[in-house]
């Protein structure tokens, strides 16, 4: 008796997907550019935390936050934008390699699958924002309604958790692709791709090489005539020093400085007019300004050291300072400094930059300058200093 077979009546679906021809969307070849793009945003996570916490330290980090070395931020912030670029044509590379996977069919097998391709869709989209908000960042435009530091912050987390997780997930092919990143004597046949992949990988390094050199000079001084991408030439501005926020955005004119003079509260407060100020011990110290948008210079920066204008106060070895500038609006206008900052030797109000008065858009009269400090924190225009 022959058996009877029952044909569904419905087809299976499959809709019309596009087929690809090309070579190389393989494990091994995204691993290659994985591994690679793994070291970049590691490290531009690691870094961006330690400029934000030197930003914002919550209260029981400012008084523990170090000073030195002074070029600490220069080189951190200037590694952190580095690595962001870097890590721009690494990932394009790395989707180039794994984009034909969005058209597997079925696209979910089982739970697990979906949950696994809804982590990655988390990576790509939190580290596309990451990385796009921050090239933006360096040229100060934010096109977007919300805060971007703090967002930046917390996205960074979830773009770095999400990496974390995918490499768990995939922990078992990646290790496979790594053992045979290059064929042994065992594979029964040399790899065929091999030199296609070296082509590939060659032209990445050649991008991410070409988009380093021309931007990373803004912050590494013997590269500076290369720096033909970067948001800043680092020679460039008022006393050969860039500026972000100018007199002139500050709401700082010659009549709103007319008769300035410096308050210091603390435990003996006092006044000093700028005459007075330019007649104490004075300082100079080579110092960078190193902003967050990745640039950085070194000034040759003379005042009166902070320490000295705190002891003339009666505060304590371990005072914070708060400073207070005359500008009008922005987000800095305040800041505060521990007392590492604040009894560092090199830790000046300065009234002078390469030799000449400050300029007003560089802070004049008087302004903040630091060692390991980022820029905004470089507090301008500088009419108060109290003892907390």
């Amino acid at each position: 008796m022959r058996a009877i077979r029952f044909r569904s009546p419905l087809p299976s679906f499959r809709p019309p997907l596009p087929a690809f021809k090309g070579r190389l969307h393989d494990a091994r070849t995204a691993t290659v550019v994985g591994r690679v793009l793994g070291a970049a945003i590691l490290t531009c996570f690691v870094t961006g935390v330690f400029s934000h916490y030197l930003q914002q330290p919550p209260s029981w980090a400012v008084d523990v936050l170090p000073s030195r070395p002074a070029w600490g931020y220069r080189v951190t912030q200037g590694l952190h934008v580095a690595s962001g670029i870097a890590a721009i044509p690494l990932l394009l590379a790395k989707l180039w390699t794994v984009y034909p996977r969005l058209f597997e069919w079925p696209p979910v097998r089982s739970v697990l699958h979906a949950l696994e391709r809804l982590s990655i869709a988390v990576l790509v989209a939190s580290v596309l924002l990451e990385l796009f908000t921050g090239l933006l960042d360096t040229v100060q435009w934010y096109p977007w309604p919300f805060p971007f530091r703090q967002v930046h912050f917390a996205l960074a987390w979830v773009a770095v958790g999400s990496l974390l997780l995918h490499i768990a997930v995939k922990a078992p092919v990646i290790a496979e692709s790594w053992r045979r990143a290059r064929p042994s004597s065992t594979d029964p046949l040399p790899d065929p791709d091999g030199p296609d992949r070296r082509s590939f990988v060659a032209a990445v390094g050649a991008a991410v090489g070409a988009v380093t050199l021309t931007t990373v000079g803004q912050a590494l001084g013997p590269l500076k005539d290369l720096d033909l991408l970067g948001a800043r030439q680092p020679d460039h501005g008022p006393q050969h020093l860039p500026v972000n926020r100018t007199a002139a955005a500050a709401g700082i004119t010659a009549s709103s400085v007319s008769g300035w003079r410096l308050h210091v509260a603390g435990p003996r407060p006092y006044e000093l007019s700028l005459p007075q100020l330019r007649a104490m011990a004075q300082r100079t110290a080579t110092l960078p300004i190193a902003c967050v948008e990745g640039w950085s210079r070194n000034g040759h920066w003379t005042g009166v050291p902070v320490r000295d204008l705190l002891d003339h106060a009666g505060a304590s070895a371990h005072a914070r300072v708060r400073v207070v500038s005359l500008e009008r609006g922005g987000n800095f206008g305040v800041s505060e400094m521990g007392a590492s900052y604040a009894r560092d030797p090199l830790t000046l109000l300065a009234l002078s930059l390469n030799g000449e008065p400050l300029s007003y858009d560089h802070g004049f009269p008087a302004r903040i300058i630091a060692p390991n400090r980022p820029g905004v924190l470089q507090t301008k225009w500088v009419t108060r200093l109290e003892v907390l």
